[in-house]
Order: structure tokens, then sequence, then C-alpha cells
């Protein structure tokens, strides 16, 4: 089950520009709730507390119960504006949920057992290629994040979609071939590849013409025992 978290609001009867900007002079954000085939709802919620669910993290995949007079709606944050040079939201978009409704959500993808990759041991470094999962799911089973165990991995290798497990109820909506985590060689590891390779036959090669010297070696001895005798 999903946490839910709680979250204040304000009705907003008033829309547009000039009204938004009043708002957030006031310290609050404009913001909207909409779906479930019931009329939107135009919103206004504390700047400040607001911040605080942002900077928290995983923002986009909580579940909210907004207080709206005295009534609460069961909302997800679809999306969000900052301002592009002081970074404070401008608006807030909330989808409505109905129950037992299916969502589909990007949830973020969590990197464990690095440090006992045997790739990382031996200079590689772990590239994470994909950063979040789309996913399709219950509004009551959003995973908050999803696991990618590399622990096994060696350099040059990679760890796709197709090698994760979902929760039970999650169905991914991306390529199952689709690369999440690769472990990137050192560098001057190919040079090292190719004179590793290069040695190997010139070893090769070395071990028979010793072993050619060591019956010309042997032919002298009867030759110094003729002149014995």
């Amino acid at each position: 089950m999903a946490t839910v978290k709680e979250l204040k609001a304000t009705a907003r009867p008033k829309s547009g520009k000039g009204a938004a900007r009043a708002e957030r002079r006031a310290g609050k954000v404009p913001g909207v709730i909409y779906g479930d085939n019931k009329p939107p709802l135009t919103i206004s919620v504390d700047d400040r507390e607001l911040r605080q669910r942002i900077l928290a993290g995983r923002f986009l995949t909580t579940l909210f119960d907004i207080d709206l007079d005295g009534k609460k709606h069961r909302v997800i944050p679809r999306d969000y504006h900052l301002d592009p040079v002081k970074d404070f939201p401008l608006h807030v978009d909330f989808m409505r949920l109905g129950e037992g409704a299916t969502i589909r959500v990007s949830v973020p993808l969590h990197v464990i057992n690095a440090e006992t990759a045997p790739g990382v041991k031996r200079g590689g470094t772990v590239n994470i290629v994909t950063h979040t999962i789309d996913l399709e799911c219950s509004v009551e089973n959003i995973p908050q994040y999803i696991d990618a165990d590399v622990g096994a991995l060696e350099i040059s290798y990679s760890l796709h979609l197709s090698d994760i497990k979902l929760p039970k109820g999650v169905k991914a909506l991306s390529r199952e071939d689709a690369t999440l985590v690769t472990i990137v060689p050192p560098s001057g590891y190919a040079e090292e590849q190719k004179a590793a390779a290069g040695a190997a036959p010139a070893a090769g090669a070395a071990a028979p013409a010793a072993g050619a010297a060591a019956p010309a070696a042997g032919a002298k001895a009867p030759a110094g025992g003729d002149k014995k005798k």
C-alpha cells in the first residue's frame, strides 16, 4: 500500500495570470485538481510546504489527500513549474484518483551492490543509462523506486530491463531489452587488452624455438665423444 501524505489547499475562485501573481505574492502557489470525470478545481497551496514536498524527492510518485475546505481529494502530482531563475514553484497540477484506478508513473532507478561488482573492483565505473522507469500500476501499488542489482556485472557488461524483477501487479512500459546500467571500462583498458592479446601468441611462438635448441645442443655430444676416442 502506497503511503499517502496530507496537503492543505484553499479554493482559488479567480483564474488568469493576474490572479496567479497575486497568489504568489501572498505566499501561495496556484494549482489545479483535474480528472476522474469531474470538473477541474482551481486551488492554492502554501508555497513553503510545497517546496518542502518537492525537495524531499519522489514528489511525482507520491499520493496526497488534499484537504480543500474540509473535503479530501485523493490525488497524485502530475506536473509542476519552477521559476527558471529563483527556482521556486510557480504552478502545480494534481490528478484526481478514483478508487482502484490504474496510473502510469516514472519511478527512479536505485542501483545497489555496485561496490561488489567485479567490473568495479577492476577499475570500471557504474554508468546509469536510464535514471527512471515508466511503469503502469494501481494507485495503491506505486513503488518508490526500482532496485537494479549490478553486483555481478563485469567490465563492459550491462543490466537490462528484462533482468529486473518488478513488484507484483506492476508492468513496465519500456522495451525489455532497454539498457539500464553498464560498467564502463577504465582509461587505457582497451589498449591493455590489445597488448595482452598480442603478447599471448608471441609467448607461444617462443616455446617451440627454445625446444628446437635442445636437440641441437644434444647433437654435439656424440661429436665430442668421437674426438675422445
